[in-house]
């Protein structure tokens, strides 16, 4: 028990009111002023000795068996989905109680389900139930919660704080990448958009031998093999591994975008998070290296690096890195990343520079993708916004209705001038909405290797 206050219930207001009323009555009636004083001092000691033994026999019993509240919630949450919490309120007293409930969540959560009303049996345990939705990555906290009981005569609400002070943090919601693991079965990527890469068997890099299937190139029929097991035996291949994969990601002002199509007050950097996580993945998966560079930030605030690494390890160590980043109010600055990135090694990588693109951007990146491809290959995805799509599409009405398409219009033609103007030869220009960022970067990223350009 961390602390506590009273409060009057309205049944002790309402007695208070009847004895101002009684005692003006009485003045009413013609009584005199002696009588009016002995009544008002005998009601008020009456009231005083029935609420002031209800607010002992509360504090008794509540010392002799005091209340205990404990909390249970997982220690990490995933952004933008609701979870549910559960309170377990306890005492080994006989009386039971009548609580209201309000738990002390991070205020930038939204919840559902409090306060809780609950009753708390004599020598018993009330486990009450509620949901959170964090709408912020990053670190957060629970305060004690605010438990208001109501005494046994009723004359009073015992407010509590109970239950301890607990720290947590909230990443990237990544269902989406633990989804792409069970959709990486071949047959159920175009539930997501995601293109199969190769046939079976196609690549470049040795990997098994393999009886021979219907749909198998004959050229890859392995003949000693043959010979020695008395059946078609085909050589299978795989898309080479061990190659490097950087991304990119721009944290400036632009990112702080809204989603409008998606949860309220959930950010279109959060979808851009999500889009990167997908593609680590699949990149790892895949045998490659990735590494990551943040930029954009505000002054004094550092960039977040992780070093080009294999394995499914890497990925938890990503979202560490950047599940508390969030998008400030600076301009990014394409060329000290590349220029940074150029330090790193000589290795031929992709680059992927996650961003959102204007017209204004053209000169200064134009300069980073020169630098960058002349030892990368470079793929900038830049975000389309919703909002301009939606009112581009939207059919022609009244005059205003006219102006606001034709200016959806003009943007999107200079954001397209744009990128065109950035394309060349080992680079790629991705205009995309940012619900389509995960499919197009897996397929993006699958073509290439396809292609065997990395």
């Amino acid at each position: 028990m961390v602390g506590w206050r009273v409060v009057p219930t309205r049944r002790l207001i309402g007695a208070v009111a009847a004895c101002g009323v009684g005692v003006a009555g009485a003045a009413v009636a013609g009584a005199t002023p002696a009588l009016q004083a002995l009544l008002a001092v005998l009601g008020w000691l009456a009231l005083a000795a029935v609420a002031g033994w209800d607010a002992w026999r509360t504090r008794t019993l509540l010392h002799h068996h005091p209340l205990t509240l404990t909390r249970h919630l997982p220690a990490v949450l995933p952004h933008g989905v609701p979870r549910e919490v559960q309170l377990h309120l306890q005492h080994e007293g006989p009386h039971a109680w009548q609580a209201l409930i309000f738990d002390g969540i991070d205020p930038h959560w939204d919840c559902t389900g409090l306060p809780l009303a609950a009753t708390l049996p004599g020598e018993g345990v009330s486990v009450c139930r509620y949901s959170v939705t964090a709408l912020r990555r990053g670190a957060a906290s629970m305060g004690p919660a605010q438990v208001r009981l109501r005494t046994p005569q009723g004359w009073w609400q015992w407010e509590l704080a109970l239950g301890a002070s607990q720290g947590l943090r909230v990443f990237p919601d990544f269902a989406e990448v633990a989804r792409y693991a069970w959709l990486a079965d071949s047959r159920r990527l175009a539930d997501v958009g995601i293109r199969s890469a190769l046939a079976r068997g196609q690549g470049t890099d040795f990997r098994q031998l393999a009886d021979y299937q219907p749909g198998d190139s004959v050229r890859h029929i392995d003949w000693k093999a043959t010979q020695r097991r008395g059946h078609p035996v085909v050589r299978q291949f795989q898309d080479e591994r061990d190659q490097r994969v950087w991304l990119l990601l721009d944290c400036g002002r632009r990112q702080r975008a809204d989603d409008a199509l998606n949860r309220p007050g959930v950010q279109q950097f959060d979808r851009v998070l999500n889009a990167l996580l997908l593609l680590a993945h699949v990149a790892l998966k895949a045998g490659d290296e990735v590494g990551l560079i943040t930029f954009g930030h505000e002054p004094g605030e550092a960039a977040r690096r992780l070093a080009p690494r294999k394995g499914s390890a890497t990925l938890d160590q990503l979202m560490a890195t950047l599940h508390d980043v969030q998008p400030g109010w600076a301009h990014p600055d394409f060329r000290a990343v590349a220029h940074e990135l150029m330090q790193q090694g000589s290795r031929r990588a992709l680059v992927v520079v996650l961003t959102v693109l204007r017209d204004e951007d053209a000169p200064e990146l134009a300069a980073a993708l020169a630098l960058l491809r002349s030892r990368h290959l470079v793929s900038v995805a830049s975000l389309r916004d919703p909002t301009l799509a939606a009112i581009a599409a939207q059919p022609l009405g009244a005059a205003q209705s006219v102006a606001e398409v034709a200016t959806a219009h003009l943007l999107g033609q200079l954001n397209r001038r744009t990128l065109a103007s950035l394309s060349a030869p080992g680079t790629w220009l991705l205009d995309v909405l940012p619900a389509d960022l995960p499919a197009t970067l897996v397929n993006h990223y699958s073509m290439l290797k396809r292609s065997h350009r990395l």
